[in-house]
């Protein structure tokens, strides 16, 4: 029998598969991603990650079971972009929060959560979530959408998977550099300032080689390693699916 893949958001509760499903919920942002991205850019890649891995077990032969595809959470602790217009960030404690419930709730249904993140700073409410819902007894991990050898913020890396994704959202004449030293050569000035006090138009890269060829080949690469996870479900001592 081949797993069944629903959308939480659109079932009616008779509808919702019985104990041993998986809820993937992707986790973003609402934060600037420099002048030619939406604010909610990080939302957009973890669902659009989350929605094609699940799908894809849901086509594949397989055990029993049932994938199940919660609604994005929008928010996260996005404290280090808060000094352009438009970011809304909730904090690392609220999402915290917010995580550990959602936790709780839905593992009243189902056997384990999957929390797939598009934000690098809902790392630490990720990591204290997770941790505190294992304890518990709850099945619960996290996995990263990172891209890898990709850059930090806004730049050729995120802007190529927008430009696969959703192209119509990419502003290509507000496309400019940003800084491009290495994100370790940052983080002091990062810290101490956020992200406007290194570069003035918030991008951490240089978006004008991004193409959306490489944003395809991007997300299918963390497609099939979030399959890859979801499949193995080994849970890192930090909560993380490997």
């Amino acid at each position: 029998m081949r797993p069944v893949a629903t959308e939480l958001n659109s079932l009616t509760w008779p509808e919702v598969p019985p104990a041993g499903s998986v809820l993937v919920v992707p986790v973003g942002s609402v934060e600037q991603h420099g002048p030619h991205l939406p604010l909610d850019t990080d939302t957009r890649v973890a669902a659009v990650i989350a929605r094609r891995a699940v799908e894809r077990i849901a086509s594949a032969p397989g055990p029993d079971g049932a994938v199940v595809l919660a609604p994005a959470l929008p928010y996260g602790a996005s404290g280090e972009h808060e000094d352009f217009p438009g970011t809304v960030s909730i904090g690392t404690a609220a999402l915290e929060l917010v995580l550990v419930e959602l936790g709780r709730s839905a593992s009243r249904w189902a056997a384990r959560i999957a929390f797939v993140n598009g934000h690098g700073g809902n790392l630490d409410a990720l990591r204290a979530a997770t941790a505190l819902l294992r304890y518990e007894g709850r099945d619960a991990a996290w996995f990263p959408c990172v891209f890898p050898g990709g850059d930090a913020h806004a730049g050729e890396t995120e802007t190529s998977v927008l430009l696969a994704h959703a192209p119509a959202t990419v502003r290509g004449d507000r496309i400019e550099p940003g800084e491009t030293a290495p994100i370790g050569a940052l983080l002091d000035r990062l810290r101490a300032g956020g992200v406007a006090a290194v570069v003035p138009n918030g991008v951490l890269g240089d978006p004008t080689a991004a193409t959306a060829a490489r944003g395809a080949e991007l997300l299918d690469g963390a497609v099939d390693r979030l399959v890859g996870a979801l499949g193995r479900w080994t849970v890192g001592a930090d909560g993380r699916l490997r």
